[in-house]
């Protein structure tokens, strides 16, 4: 399992983080994404080596560039008009630009072999995919999502699945019953994320790939939400679920490939076929 959770989190340090930061459209994040791999790089390989000095070091390295990135989301607040900042959209945007850091400190622990607020190595392990994935690439589909599907629905995904990643945070610390609240709304925010992305992003796209990459995207995150609901309600109540390493085959990479790979491939070729004035303007 290691093996599979290393190269998952492989895809999310080295594209989905870069690749997302490009289609926020924000042109203060330029710079950070272009130091990116001085400190993605580093990350990456701490992945591979044995725990100990030289593999927390790099993943301190990786540390770094994630506090820098998370830095930018009080700048991007406090320079905002109030209603700009509480918008939907934006708030799903600043919870991406928050959420490496966290996968970031999980990393910093498991590969220096020590538990933190309590949580095993195994643990510790997981959460650093899940902030990249659950995080990052969730909060910043469902704010993409937002700004073209800007309804209802729009805003309920781009303001459910920052709380629903908080509260599974919020879980861990708490209980496994906590942890499916914050499951159940994550779900409900990813599902909405889904049905919005076949229905409105997809529809209506000449380009045969785009459309393809858009219905994978969508057909994939439906079904991964499903493993996510019932591993979390059966560690809340004892119910057959599946093991983690079954998790991490199907609900990991799953997400990893088919919803978040597939999503920044497909709104990279929408945003490409932007007037670049525009895309200026996120």
């Amino acid at each position: 399992m290691s093996v599979l959770v290393n190269a998952i989190v492989l895809l999310g340090m080295l594209v989905v983080v870069p690749a997302g930061l490009r289609l926020t459209g924000a042109a203060e994040l330029d710079r950070i994404r272009r130091l990116w791999p001085l400190f993605a790089v580093p990350g990456a390989v701490s992945l591979w080596l044995p725990r100990g000095t030289a593999a927390t070091a790099l993943a301190v390295c990786y540390t770094l560039g994630a506090v820098l990135l998370a830095l930018h989301a009080p700048h991007r607040l406090l320079r905002r008009s109030p209603s700009r900042s509480t918008a939907p959209a934006e708030i799903a945007l600043l919870t991406a630009l928050v959420t490496p850091s966290v996968a970031a400190l999980a990393l910093v622990a498991e590969r220096s072999g020590h538990t933190l607020f309590g949580f095993g190595l195994g643990i510790l392990a997981l959460t650093v995919p899940h902030f990249h994935f659950a995080g990052f690439a969730a909060a910043l589909v469902a704010g993409l999502v937002c700004r073209v599907a800007d309804s209802a629905a729009g805003r309920f995904a781009a303001l459910s699945v920052p709380l629903g990643t908080l509260l599974v945070l919020i879980g861990y610390f708490i209980g496994d019953r906590a942890e499916l609240v914050g499951a159940v709304v994550l779900t409900a925010g990813m599902w909405t994320v889904a049905v919005l992305t076949w229905r409105s992003v997809r529809t209506g796209q000449r380009d045969r790939i785009t459309r393809t990459l858009l219905a994978v995207s969508s057909a994939v995150l439906a079904v991964t939400m499903v493993l996510a609901l019932s591993w979390a309600l059966g560690e809340a109540t004892g119910l057959p679920h599946p093991t983690l390493a079954w998790m991490a085959a199907t609900h990991g990479l799953g997400n990893a490939l088919g919803f978040a790979l597939c999503s920044v491939l497909a709104w990279q070729r929408l945003r490409d076929r932007t007037d670049p004035v525009e895309s200026r303007t996120a």
